[in-house]
């Protein structure tokens, strides 16, 4: 269950990215444009991937048997500090992650706000920009040294 959990989990991540571009360049090109309908709902389809893949993550957090908590309690803070990839993974990712989608809610609910729409799309754009950019920051990609693969 963990590893099918966990291949949904990076799996989710393109479904977030190409969700967060979308609602990045929409805030970006909207200019005069009034904040209807699509950008509501593609804003909503972001909060909830990020909800789903969060739910997911902390399973994956809490029940994990390499990283996360089992790390916590096996090995102590100053081995999980010391080893990249357990910091990553134990920390780094996690904390990384929390805040993004913290981001993204806070973009959401300003969406919500009755506030001029050229407001609201700012807004979106900068808390939605600033979760993208944190997401891409937090992924383990294949490039990196604690790369986990494409998926």
């Amino acid at each position: 269950m963990y590893t099918g959990l966990l291949h949904l989990h990076s799996f989710l991540r393109w479904i977030i990215l190409l969700l967060l571009l979308i609602v990045v360049v929409r805030s970006l090109t909207a200019g005069n444009r009034p904040f209807n309908e699509t950008d509501r709902k593609f804003g909503l389809f972001t909060m909830i991937a990020c909800d789903i893949t969060l739910l997911i993550g902390l399973y994956q957090w809490f029940a994990g048997p390499v990283y996360g908590l089992s790390a916590f309690m096996n090995s102590g803070m100053k081995a999980i500090m010391s080893d990249k990839a357990l910091r990553f993974f134990s920390v780094e990712h996690f904390a990384g992650m929390i805040i993004a989608i913290i981001l993204v809610h806070i973009g959401k609910s300003y969406a919500k706000k009755k506030i001029p729409d050229a407001v609201k799309h700012k807004r979106t754009l900068v808390y939605f920009g600033l979760a993208l950019l944190i997401i891409l920051i937090s992924i383990p990609w294949p490039f990196r040294e604690v790369a986990r693969g494409w998926f």
